[in-house]
């Protein structure tokens, strides 16, 4: 199989997509290696100033690194189609992956997209750029050609079903893999409260910082301190309303934005935690949560989109727009030991749901669905 992967949003800071790309590419490989899998890979990237570099567990790729513009190129491939894999790499393929929900154009290779979450539907003012301008008009289009549909989540998949008429039979459920991380022996008594994702609208910082409040104004048992609020992320522009009330009373001093936290800082980040907060709106899948998981963090998460099938029984769900839910939820853990511990004990165990070959073999799945779909509809057959 000749596969050629967009690994375009992996290089720069990688977070939800980026590091996504990074471990289906590095599963994949490891795959091959394990089943003898006759694979010919390909990654692509472009940029007008960034070029791309490859960790070690990546050696066994071929790379194709443009000096092409992002919303140049994005520009051309969606509302043109052009130019084709086969024009930009001087390569044949079998199989072409996007990681976004828009095709990658292919003079003859089966297409596959994968949508993470369809909130630019409903929500478009949340977006930007090329994202703002293409997805919610394309997005039905583009599924409706591809030859299979790559999904992170059941919830995601059946988003997908129902918002773009596709059939179940075509779209193809890959989870990403947790982290090799050894979990912690005990959660740290002087440890803070985490976020974890880029500061943009469908986080809902402004809700956990309203619950924070919640939290600075209560008298808990013993006397015991309130932890201090850690934000790790970069800042969209509309998140700007935000910082600011980090700056005054009574969140001063006691909420920090550390801003974007490398992969090889992100385990350490974790383990300094008391527990994870994410009160996204809708995740299509919410990596931050396996990966607190795995290293043995309690989690409180809203209870929607796809986090209560990430979550499971081991972490506390609330409703992502009562504060006082998601303030009453962080004062259990802090309150109760026995329970963090317990949250922290069934969310490693969780978490080992999430495998890396698990990841690579529905991939699999996905390119040979493609494949088989595309041999039908080509003329040629």
């Amino acid at each position: 199989m000749r596969l050629l992967i967009d690994y375009r949003a992996a290089l720069r800071q990688p977070s939800g997509v980026g590091e996504y790309a990074r471990q289906l590419v590095a599963g994949l490989l490891a795959r091959k290696k394990e089943a003898a899998l006759e694979l010919d890979m390909t990654i692509f990237s472009s940029s007008w100033k960034d070029r791309l570099t490859l960790p070690e567990d990546m050696n066994g790729v071929t790379v194709i690194d443009q000096r092409i513009p992002v919303s140049l190129l994005n520009f051309t491939w969606h509302r043109l189609g052009w130019p084709a894999a086969e024009t930009l790499t001087d390569g044949v393929f079998d199989i072409v992956h996007s990681l976004h929900p828009l095709l990658l154009p292919s003079r003859s290779a089966a297409q596959v997209i994968t949508i993470h979450d369809l909130n630019f539907l409903d929500h478009p003012e949340r977006t930007r750029a090329e994202v703002r301008r293409d997805y919610a008009p394309l997005a039905k289009a583009h599924a409706e050609r591809a030859d299979a549909i790559v999904a992170p989540s059941h919830f995601t998949a059946r988003e997908v079903e129902r918002r773009l008429g596709i059939t179940a039979d075509r779209v193809v459920v890959c989870p990403p893999s947790a982290p090799a991380w050894e979990p912690r022996r005990a959660n740290p008594v002087d440890g803070y409260i985490l976020f974890v994702g880029t500061l943009e609208p469908r986080k809902n910082v402004g809700m956990l910082l309203d619950a924070y409040e919640r939290l600075l104004a209560r008298t808990f048992p013993g006397g015991s301190p309130i932890p201090d609020l850690v934000l790790a992320g970069g800042a969209r522009p509309e998140a700007a309303g935000w910082l600011e009330r980090l700056e005054r009373p009574p969140l001063a001093g006691r909420v920090r934005h550390i801003g974007y936290v490398d992969p090889v800082r992100r385990h350490a980040l974790y383990e300094g935690a008391r527990l994870l907060a994410q009160p996204s709106f809708e995740e299509g899948f919410g990596l931050p949560a396996l990966e607190a998981m795995t290293a043995g963090v309690p989690v409180v998460a809203a209870n929607r989109g796809a986090a209560p099938e990430v979550v499971g029984e081991a972490g506390l769900l609330v409703d992502p727009e009562d504060p006082e839910q998601m303030a009453a939820a962080i004062g259990r853990l802090l309150d109760d030991p026995g329970l963090a511990a317990a949250c922290a004990t069934a969310g490693i165990a969780q978490s080992r749901r999430f495998g890396s070959s698990a990841m690579a073999e529905q991939a699999l799945k996905a390119y040979a669905l493609a494949i088989a779909r595309h041999a039908r509809r080509s003329p040629l057959t």
